[in-house]
């Protein structure tokens, strides 16, 4: 049956899609996604998705042996799937692993450590390293190919951004994921998770090499991200007091489009209407349903994106426990009433302006980054406390959690802040030590 323009998708459906994420707080789960690189073990340089020995061969290999199920765009593995976990490709063939979220860390940890060990020992056994590092450290864009899925060759077409290459083909970062009660604490949690955004970035940098070069920046996985499509990367909305499920969808429907998907081909848009228009008059006689809302929300890289849960998104890779300790910080201020008070509380002073300040300062001057009359550093100290205070007062045993990153803070360092020590110093600019020392945690 032909869509026609009575059909036309509506803003009730959109909304819908938002509170249907509605979660009592007693079932709050909190989740994680994670990107690691395919190197070589010898040569350090990206592994490609094709040949014997490549990502996908690999998967395969990991697919038959603990049976999971292909996930396929024309034929070709880009993923895996299995009791709602995925592992899937990311545009230059980094690895992402995506757990169902769990009730607490441990779980996540339990289910995490059990998918690595086997994953990890298929790669090994193929010569690749899955390296836990916030951007490529030896090949860079122009040798590292996209991965054979429709999407991404549209993506890599249209963004824009100087370094929106860079993004899609060389960087690894770690998402989380928190749920919510209503629109009122969706709202409250998405603002006040914009506003600890840069902080985090900083804590959590871990990407200064590239290209066998330090790049004078602690992430320059973050500095891709300021060159990739200001139309649809950065905060969305001013995050204000005043901002809504409605305002977040407006700040969505008036992004261009990429392109929308019928009868599972590609239909091309290439930013000539944002999706307000095309909700208005359709586009070349098809008309808007709630998959396009879906696909078009998906391709919006706002720092902070809320879906039926809010996912938090601006984190290097990095390795071992330290990334628990992502997921303690948010589970630690999001979930515990005190914590959101306390924090709100620290950052109230702190206007857009500053933020926006921030976000450009802190790729390159990481947690040395100033703001008012403190530095990021100080603010760090204060986020942590918070938390490991909040994990605590709930008695989970999660607070344990806080301890990988409270260690670097204490010394004033991020991952990065190391890494740079070391490779002027002891490592004497020699890239096989620091690969050495990044998988030492693993």
């Amino acid at each position: 049956m032909l869509q026609t323009k009575a059909d036309f998708l509506t803003k009730n459906e959109i909304f819908e899609l938002y509170t249907k994420g509605f979660t009592r707080p007693e079932d709050f789960k909190i989740g994680i996604e994670f990107e690691r690189l395919p190197i070589n073990s010898t040569s350090f340089e990206a592994v490609d998705y094709w040949g014997n020995k490549g990502v996908a061969a690999c998967l395969k290999q990991f697919a038959q042996q603990n049976s999971w199920d292909y996930i396929v765009d024309e034929n070709n593995v880009i993923g895996l799937a299995k009791n709602h976990d995925t592992i899937t490709l990311e545009p230059g063939s980094q690895v992402e692993i995506s757990a169902k979220p769990e009730r607490t860390i441990f779980e996540l940890k339990r289910k995490i450590d059990s998918i690595n060990s086997n994953l990890e020992s298929v790669f090994h056994n193929n010569d690749i390293l899955l390296l836990s590092y916030g951007v490529s450290p030896y090949s860079t864009c122009k040798n590292i190919h996209l991965i054979p899925k429709r999407r991404y060759k549209i993506m890599a077409n249209y963004l824009w951004g100087i370094l929106s290459d860079v993004m899609m083909r060389e960087t690894a970062g770690i998402q989380c994921c928190i749920d919510f009660y209503s629109e009122e604490d969706a709202m409250r949690k998405f603002k006040l998770a914009n506003k600890l955004i840069p902080f985090m970035t900083a804590m959590f940098s871990n990407s200064p090499v590239r290209g066998s070069v330090d790049t004078g920046y602690k992430s320059f996985r973050a500095l891709s991200w300021l060159n990739t499509d200001n139309d649809r990367c950065g905060f969305a909305g001013k995050i204000s007091e005043e901002f809504s499920f409605e305002d977040y969808i407006d700040c969505v429907m008036k992004t261009p489009m990429i392109f929308i998907q019928r009868n599972g081909q590609p239909v091309n848009i290439n930013g000539d209407m944002t999706f307000e228009e095309y909700m208005n008059k359709g586009f070349e006689d098809i008309y808007p349903n709630i998959s396009d809302y879906e696909l078009h929300a998906n391709l919006y890289f706002p720092e902070v994106r809320l879906r039926n849960f809010i996912e938090i998104r601006n984190h290097d890779c990095v390795g071992g426990d330290l990334k628990y300790s992502i997921l303690a910080i948010y589970k630690g201020i999001f979930y515990d009433k005190i914590a959101m008070e306390e924090t709100e509380e620290l950052l109230k002073s702190l206007q857009y302006k500053d933020y926006s300040e921030l976000r450009y300062n802190i790729p390159k001057q990481g947690l040395n980054a100033s703001i008012k009359k403190y530095t990021v550093l100080n603010y760090a100290k204060s986020i942590i406390e918070i938390a490991e205070k909040s994990l605590k007062r709930n008695q989970t045993g999660e607070n344990l959690f806080i301890q990988p990153i409270k260690e670097l803070i204490q010394k004033g360092c991020s991952p990065a802040d190391i890494i740079l020590k070391k490779w002027n110093g002891s490592w004497n600019k020699n890239l096989r030590k620091m690969i050495n020392y990044l998988t030492q945690y693993e």
